[in-house]
């Protein structure tokens, strides 16, 4: 297998801050790549002292301040992609969820990592084989799925495209142990395992408070008492941010077909309004 020693991960926000904190913490040495000084600086903030951060971590007992000064050091940033993946072992792409521009980022770092460096998407309902078709190399594209907040979740999605090798697969699954996390191996399905199941529940909760079931307070005690979900579903649709949930639902019915995936009114005319939940202030709960 692949030996894992320097990790580039593209796109520096929400997610890529998260991946980049994850690997740096368990002495990986990371390069974050992003468009911009500006947007990198905001993402070493995150980083240190975000919800998630390391600061936090030291503040809850997690690791000593010089543990977590030591894994902000292992953090570089750079705006040129290409610079940053010459000697890359593995790349981890989390940029923007949509396919050409994710295909764009598997071309550039195709064209410039080394032969044995592997190339993984963060994406949560993108074609892996889609991805891998835009390189040279697809017996070494693999999904690799984090979810939000990837210093929390234990869960790793490893998704194998068409012609993602064996060793590829094992390769991510033992690095995903290596960072604390559990792997489950996905083939390449539209919405991959978590989000093809949970994602239909969410939809159905805002269709429920939408229609005037019940309030969205009742919903989600329902389901976290009747169910034991540690959030309610509204809760979660908030928490993952009602855009983002709308771009996963398109996508899902797009590939799919199925109605249970079709976006409910009243997510659209949130997210229109700028109504995306936690991160704005406002969703279906107000965090003002």
């Amino acid at each position: 297998m692949v030996e894992i020693r320097r990790v580039v991960v593209i796109g520096f926000g929400t997610m890529g801050t998260g991946i980049a904190q994850v690997l740096a913490q368990a002495g990986f040495s990371v390069t974050a790549v992003d468009v911009s000084e500006e947007v990198l600086k905001r993402g070493l903030s995150i980083v240190w002292e975000g919800p998630f951060g390391l600061k936090k971590a030291v503040e809850r007992g997690k690791m000593t301040e010089e543990q977590a000064r030591e894994a902000f050091s292992r953090i570089t940033t750079a705006t040129n992609l290409a610079e940053a993946v010459r000697d890359a072992d593995l790349v981890v792409e989390a940029v923007y969820e949509d396919l050409e521009v994710k295909r764009r980022v598997f071309r550039e770092a195709d064209a410039v990592a080394p032969p044995h460096a592997i190339l993984a998407s963060n994406t949560s309902t993108l074609s892996i084989t889609a991805l891998a078709a835009a390189t040279r190399r697809p017996e070494k594209v693999v999904g690799m799925h984090f979810f939000n907040p990837p210093q929390v979740m234990k869960l790793v999605e490893v998704v194998r495209g068409v012609l993602t090798s064996d060793e590829t697969v094992e390769t991510v699954k033992s690095l995903a142990e290596r960072l604390g996390k559990v792997p489950v191996v996905s083939k390449d399905s539209p919405g991959f395992i978590a989000n093809r199941i949970g994602v239909i529940a969410v939809l159905e909760a805002i269709r429920l408070y939408e229609s005037g079931v019940a309030s969205a307070e009742d919903i989600d005690k329902a389901m976290k008492l009747g169910y034991n979900w540690p959030m309610g579903p509204l809760e979660l649709a908030d928490f993952i941010g009602l855009d983002v949930l709308l771009g996963i639902a398109e996508a899902l019915y797009r590939e799919t077909g199925s109605s249970g995936y079709h976006p409910p009114p009243l997510l659209r005319r949130l997210v229109a309004a700028g109504h995306l939940g936690r991160k704005s202030g406002r969703g279906i709960y107000s965090y003002r």
